[in-house]
């Protein structure tokens, strides 16, 4: 799939196929996340591949509002270096890179929004230092079941030329 309509088809997908994904789609999809770019290519991040399937069920519990996780084939904890001054703005470009890959590959994503972020920490066993950014399930997608794409504003709702209020077309 060629970039820009990668991007411009992306969606938020929720309902996951009984179908694992191959590892070698797996490995693209962090690969795409490791090579991210981040402020001073300080790369603060640190990412959990979770593919047990009772993992995967235990997290349920975590994401409040993403339980489908539940029913993906995989998902990546998302950890990032509290030290750093930019590292939810570095973390949420690895994530989007994630998520465009695997989007190109078929492959569905959603970030979850609400998590339980302690009881997370002491389940995966992760330290005091690192903040989890979230939680991202994958898996193939029905796209019946998800319906189709959403309704996105034009230019001139969003766009305005040299300061505010100034329309802009192409």
């Amino acid at each position: 799939m060629e970039v820009i309509e990668c991007i411009s088809t992306l969606s938020s997908i929720r309902n996951y196929k009984d179908k694992q994904v191959p590892d070698d789609k797996i490995k693209t999809v962090l690969e795409a996340a490791r090579v991210a770019p981040s402020a001073h290519n300080d790369q603060p991040w640190q990412f959990i591949l979770v593919k047990d399937r009772q993992k995967l069920e235990d997290l349920g519990r975590y994401c409040l509002s993403g339980s489908f996780v539940t029913r993906s084939s995989f998902a990546v904890v998302i950890l990032t270096d509290k030290s750093s001054k930019w590292h939810e703005i570095d973390g949420t470009r690895a994530i989007q890179n994630m998520v465009i890959a695997a989007w190109s590959l078929g492959i569905g994503s959603c970030w979850i929004g609400r998590i339980d972020r302690d009881g997370i920490s002491e389940y995966l066993g992760i330290p005091a230092e690192w903040h989890i950014l979230t939680v991202l399930p994958f898996g193939y997608f029905d796209r019946s079941v998800e319906g189709s794409a959403k309704f996105r504003k034009n230019f001139v709702q969003i766009f305005h030329l040299n300061e505010f209020g100034n329309k802009f077309e192409m």
